[in-house]
């Protein structure tokens, strides 16, 4: 993207340059993941993340009618280990292996080329745009895809509202900055009034794009989308935005092009978002509850009945990572959006 730094730029456009710049954005260059990146997902600490959420589609397709030709499309997959996983668990299920059509959306093409890799032998499609030529029931899959979307960021002061900027005419020497703007003009965007006590908003106007692309989707042709990432369902928005360089928070403005920039998802603003949509609706529960109700531990049980007691306590180990109150289980929230009319509720039971 062609960048006037003899101007400011708004936050999102600002942090759009920082990840997906593709001579100097972070994702457009290097691997992120593992102890050699900045951060590790779900998919990377064990495989039986991606075998439940294989079970977890599997009952979900069944809930849509099982329909003969039907779409799984993850955004954002990362190195390509969930769809892989998910892909070899689905062949025990032929049924719903035969009449699925495998896809992944990627902005990274770095990150695309290590998916081509790992999904060689796999028969996947690469979608860069996903209202095309989109006809069949699509079950979307978003894990850790929509905290890594450009932020905008507005604080309120005595004279009134004001945006986030950023200065960076020096690449080494960037600032933030501010500019007053039209509250309404914001409230328009997100569909509803923000409350006298609010002090920040925070919010991604792409995942709004998103979200409006994949309920299109979904109420033209059926299906669903799951969305597991970390962030809060509070109604009063917190500032969340955050830099990650080797495993370590940093400064946003620091490292440009070498830290991840990434924020906590407002599942409340998601959910009111939603709300525009008549046939549609969206549950929520934790990540901990989703896992262990799909029977993650059993899973863990079973897996390791034949394998060496140190094996076995590392995958303990990793399973406790994702669903332990203080690690991954409470922060990550689990989202589906589906049709009213399918009452579908599997993960979600007790929320």
């Amino acid at each position: 993207m062609k960048i006037d730094r003899s101007t400011k730029l708004p936050l999102d456009k600002f942090i759009e340059f920082a990840l997906y710049d593709k001579d100097n954005g972070y994702y457009m260059k290097k691997n992120p993941f593992g102890i050699e990146g900045d951060f590790i997902t779900a998919p990377n600490i064990t495989r039986l993340f991606s075998e439940i959420i294989a079970i977890w589609l599997i009952t979900f397709w069944k809930s849509i009618g099982s329909p003969e030709k039907f779409n799984l499309l993850e955004l954002g997959a990362g190195n390509g280990e969930m769809m892989k996983v998910i892909i070899s668990t689905l062949k025990n299920f032929p049924d719903c292996f035969n009449n699925c059509s495998f896809q992944i959306h990627e902005k990274s093409a770095f990150l695309k080329k290590q998916q081509h890799k790992n999904l060689k032998s796999e028969n996947v499609t690469w979608i860069n745009d996903i209202k095309k030529d989109n006809s069949y029931p699509t079950i979307f899959l978003a894990n850790e895809f929509f905290d890594a979307l450009p932020v905008k960021q507005f604080f309120k002061k005595n004279e009134g509202w004001v945006e986030r900027f950023v200065d960076f005419k020096e690449i080494d020497r960037a600032k933030f900055e501010e500019q007053y703007t039209d509250i309404k003009k914001i409230e328009k965007i997100l569909n509803f009034e923000i409350s006298k006590d609010q002090k920040i908003i925070e919010y991604s106007p792409s995942s709004f794009e998103y979200l409006k692309n994949i309920c299109d989707i979904i109420k033209k042709n059926n299906g669903g989308i799951l969305i597991i990432d970390y962030g809060y369902l509070n109604s009063k928005m917190h500032e969340t935005l955050q830099a990650v360089n080797k495993h370590k928070y940093s400064n946003v403005l620091e490292n440009i092009g070498q830290s991840d920039i990434t924020y906590n998802i407002n599942f409340n603003i998601f959910k009111k978002y939603i709300n525009q949509f008549d046939d549609l609706n969206s549950i929520f529960t934790n990540q901990k509850k989703f896992l262990t109700s799909m029977g993650i531990l059993q899973r863990a049980e079973i897996v390791s009945n034949n394998i060496p007691f140190s094996k076995k306590s590392d995958l303990f180990h990793r399973i406790r990572r994702l669903i332990d109150e203080k690690q991954m289980g409470e922060l990550f929230k689990v989202m589906l959006i589906k049709k009213i009319s399918n009452k579908f509720k599997t993960g979600f039971e007790g929320d």
